[in-house]
């Protein structure tokens, strides 16, 4: 059986027992012993659906109101006018052919990608190595686009994408515990308020089973979700 740490301990010492509202919750994180780093903050939600169905998949893009409060590394494949839209926009590794040729051989610095329809043939050789890391840009996550200056500048500002997993659970952040309480319920909120907007029209039954937020190094405090 793993050792449980000291700070640990004091951790699940303060989270609460039972259930509480979402506000409490928040607050309760942030009055957890903190670790030497400024740690994620980061909500678990297990929704009423099933994955297996491709019209109970819950995936999308949200930019919160605070953003995340991590840097991001965007990278965009695209050519000629657009290459220098996304640069002057400010996305950090751009190219075409020579950028895909890169990360075939093993480059990664990056932590989103957004590409231009016409580099998706070429993008598409990259399936095996951006796929499993979740990298792969997606039409329907808005990062196979020709605004890539609009698009960069979202995901810069602290865009997040949401995919439920095998589990039918989203992991998703909501900011660092150097952000105040506010800041950190309010984009929670605004995560759930998203999500709910897209509920699947097939999902049956409670739609948001369980809702727990945590730091990176914190105890997980569970959210009343009748409270959402």
């Amino acid at each position: 059986m793993a050792k449980i740490s000291k700070r640990m301990k004091a951790a699940r010492e303060v989270a609460p027992k039972q259930p509480v509202s979402l506000d409490a919750a928040v607050e309760a994180v942030l009055a957890q012993p903190a670790a030497k780093f400024d740690e994620s903050v980061d909500m678990a939600v297990k929704l009423g659906v099933d994955p297996r169905h491709a019209d109970q998949m819950v995936r999308g893009s949200i930019s919160l109101p605070h953003g995340t409060g991590k840097t991001v590394r965007v990278a965009v494949f695209a050519r000629g006018p657009k290459a220098e839209e996304a640069e002057k926009a400010g996305a950090d590794v751009v190219g075409a052919d020579d950028l895909v040729e890169k990360v075939l051989a093993g480059f990664l610095d990056f932590d989103r990608v957004v590409a231009t329809p016409d580099m998706m043939g070429q993008v598409g050789k990259l399936g095996r190595v951006l796929g499993p890391r979740g990298l792969m840009p997606n039409p329907k996550l808005g990062t196979v686009t020709m605004d890539v200056a609009k698009t960069v500048a979202a995901v810069k500002s602290g865009q997040i994408e949401v995919r439920t997993d095998k589990a039918g659970v989203i992991h998703a952040p909501v900011g660092r515990r150097s952000f105040d309480a506010a800041k950190l319920i309010e984009n929670a909120r605004f995560l759930v308020d998203e999500l709910n907007r897209m509920k699947p029209a097939s999902s049956k039954g409670r739609y948001m089973q369980s809702v727990v937020v945590s730091s990176t190094m914190g105890a997980g405090v569970t959210i009343d979700t009748g409270s959402l």
